[in-house]
Formats: structure tokens, sequence, C-alpha cells
């Protein structure tokens, strides 16, 4: 068969790696002029690795992305440092990666409250029974189970840090299952950056016969009443496919495929999902003294900004010409006035609260900015939100559609859009 995947992300190019493997006919259509989505990466002159745009890396238990990793042969690229992750504190930050650390924070204090956040952490990381979960929120279960301070301290402004004033007290608590079920304290990444694998992973697909068409969004599909099969309109003129499978945001699928029928249709135009803004800035000096790499910021701490990364304190800034890399960001709604600003106007905003993680750091340390924005960064998960999952196989028989709007109740990630990549190909094949 001829099959179109739209969409060169994660999703996209691991499905075309199974339905190539299967012997089909493999067109990958991608709008950019570049592959890997929200996980492609850039790079500066003198650099040696790329830097994500929305910062990203992998967790020990990412099977699936590990997993097909070693099917193309690149795990000797993949590196696990050990990085050094803080909690914010009444003004000072706490290591906060391990269990000796959790236990040693000093916000839980000596007693009850720790012992309720242990035991609740243990039961997390245990059960398996997400679906009744998933039935209330974190705000009532954690407040029930954890305790009001623990909930205050802990995961309140993680919630509110995630998904803003608007959603966190209505995310289902599958949602912090996930996440605590399925992450460990090991975090990983490809030697070169992400862009550096995407384009391993696009040669890959090439050397097998997949083409791979970049700077050719595809704006409408249809069905093909004559000959059976689709109608895909491209700036090059219209294309055909026995069958096509769309890895883009859900209001993006709809858009593209107007006659969806109308349930589903409406179905994925009732998925919510917040942005993210991020600002990336190479400084001249380390910005943390003490070598931390991630800081938890909650936003009632008054910072206008989520989290702190500084990249090169998890590899080496030799990688990047010397460059001290750190990652500003937060995840926002789309109408968030962040989305509005100009990098100028963001980075005067930011700038102050640097310096309060470092009073020695001054302005002529940064030596250049990047700002990337995108409205489709974190999806929003309601109770019974399993209920509200479109199907990857849609009512138009031969479409299909898969997105991180589907990997729940597991939190977006390469990992997860690996795997629904792949579960995609594998209904394809089937029917």
């Amino acid at each position: 068969m001829k099959i179109a995947i739209i969409g060169a992300g994660y999703s996209g190019m691991s499905a075309a790696w199974d339905l190539k493997k299967a012997g089909h006919d493999i067109t990958i259509y991608e709008s950019a002029d570049y592959v890997g989505g929200l996980a492609s990466g850039f790079k500066e002159p003198g650099w040696a690795w790329s830097v994500e745009k929305f910062y990203h890396h992998w967790f020990s238990s990412d099977e699936h992305m590990l997993g097909i990793i070693r099917e193309l042969g690149l795990e000797d690229k993949v590196i696990f440092p050990r990085p050094l992750t803080v909690m914010y504190h009444e003004g000072k930050f706490y290591p906060f990666d391990s269990i000796v650390n959790a236990i040693l924070f000093p916000g839980l204090g000596w007693g009850l409250n720790k012992i309720r956040f242990g035991l609740v952490g243990l039961f997390l990381r245990i059960t398996t029974n997400w679906r009744a979960l998933e039935k209330t929120t974190v705000e009532a279960w954690m407040r029930k189970w954890a305790g009001e301070k623990v909930y205050k301290l802990m995961w309140e402004p993680l919630l509110v840090g995630k998904f803003g004033e608007k959603y966190s007290k209505q995310v289902n608590m599958a949602w912090m299952w996930a996440r605590i079920h399925a992450r460990t304290t090991r975090l990983g990444t490809f030697k070169g950056g992400f862009q550096a694998f995407a384009d391993q992973f696009a040669e890959k697909l090439r050397a097998t016969g997949v083409e791979i068409r970049l700077g050719t969004p595809v704006t409408h599909i249809q069905q093909d009443a004559g000959q059976g099969g689709f109608e895909l309109s491209t700036p090059e003129g219209t294309e055909k496919a026995d069958k096509v499978l769309v890895t883009l945001s859900p209001a993006v699928a709809a858009k593209m495929v107007p006659a969806l029928p109308k349930e589903y249709l409406e179905g994925l135009l009732r998925l919510k999902s917040m942005g993210a803004v991020v600002m990336t800035l190479a400084l001249k000096e380390k910005l943390s003294e003490q070598g931390y790499y991630w800081y938890n910021i909650p936003k009632s701490a008054g910072f206008p900004f989520l989290a702190v990364v500084e990249h090169t304190n998890f590899v080496s800034p030799e990688n990047f010409g010397g460059d001290h890399i750190v990652y500003v960001g937060d995840y926002l709604e789309p109408e968030h006035e962040y989305f509005r600003l100009s990098q100028d106007e963001l980075l005067e905003r930011f700038l102050p609260s640097l310096q309060k993680l470092n009073p020695r750091f001054e302005r002529n340390w940064v030596k250049k900015t990047w700002l990337w924005r995108t409205a489709y960064a974190q999806p929003v998960p309601l109770v019974n939100h399993s209920q509200n999952i479109p199907a990857i196989q849609t009512p138009i028989n031969g479409l299909y559609f898969a997105s991180m709007s589907q990997v729940y109740p597991w939190d977006r990630g390469t990992n997860f859009a690996v795997e629904i990549g792949r579960t995609a190909a594998g209904l394809m094949l089937k029917e």
C-alpha cells in the first residue's frame, strides 16, 4: 500500500519505521524544513551539539524510546549523566532528586507529613489501577491521603505551574499517578543532542526507502470518491495515498480533515491543552555556582517563569563552544501575554529573577537568546479523561490519527510519542 504520514516528529517516524519494515510504500510529509517535531533543536556555529527548542530528556524507564534506539543501532550514543535537581522553599533551593533528599527536604518538617508523603509516593509507584484514580482530581485525592500541608507545599505548585489556575483543580489523579509511576531520577540524552538523533533516525528511514518531504505541508485531506483511498492537498499539487496517518495536534487534524464525522470532530476540538513559552540563553558564565541543573520554582514565589534548566550542568559546555546554556520556560494558555510579548520584552521580564538565583549574574553575561512558543505542549486530562480520548482509527476507513493527546494516562514525551506511533502502525497493518 501507499501510505502517507503527516508529520515527521517521533510518532510519524516511528510509525514509518514499522510500516516500511512490513513492505509498504511510505511518504512522510513535514511542513518544517527539519524533522523532530516538538523535540527538534537548533545549532550555532561553533557548537558540536544541538540544543532542543523545548527542553527534553529521557528517563531510564523509557522503554519505547530506548527500544527503537536499539533497533536503529544507535544505543551507543545514549548517555545518562547524573544532574542535580532542586526544589524551592522559603527563599532557598534544596536537592530533590532522590528518596534520601526528599526525606531531608525541610519543607515537609519531621513527622506525620513526611511519613504520609513517603507512603503516598510508595503507593503510586506500586499500584497499577489508574482507572480508579481518574475518577477524582489530584487536589481531592492528595488533600485526603497526603494531607493539607503536603498538598499545598508539594503538589499544588506543580499543578498550578503545569496547568495554571484555570485547570489546576480539574486535573485527574491518574495523570499524577503516571508521572510518579513511570519516571526515574536517571535522565538521559543523545550525544549530539535530540536533533542529531532525529536526523540520524530520518537517515535510517531514507536508507530503507522511506521518502521524507520536508517543507511540504498538507493542507487538506479528503477521500478519493473515484478510485478509493485519499487525496492530499500540498503546495506541489494533489497527492494520492491508500491510507493516511495524521500525527499533528487535534486542532490541526480537525482543520485538515473537515469531513470527519461530527461526533469525532467535536471530540477533537473539545480536548484542552496548555501552550509553552521557552527562552534559551547562551551565557558567558555558569548561572548556578552550585552546579544545579533543574530549578523547580512555584508560581507563588514570584518568579516570572515555572522552571530554570541549566543544560550545561547536565552535559558539558564544551559541546557548545564554552557557552553555558540555560532554559527559562513556562506552561501557559495560548491567550497569555507571553505569546504576544517580543523576545526583548520577555528577556527584560526574566533577567531580574536570574539575579535572584545568582547575585553575581549581570546582563552582559547574556551572549544570545532564542525564543520558542507553541500553543500545543501539554494536554489537560480532566476527570474520567479516558472517555474523551479519540480513537486512533477514525470513523473514515483508512484514516488514522495519533498524537500526544492519546498517550493518556501517560504524560506527554518522546517515549510515548514513539509508543503511539508504533501502536497506530500496528492497527494499520492489522486492518
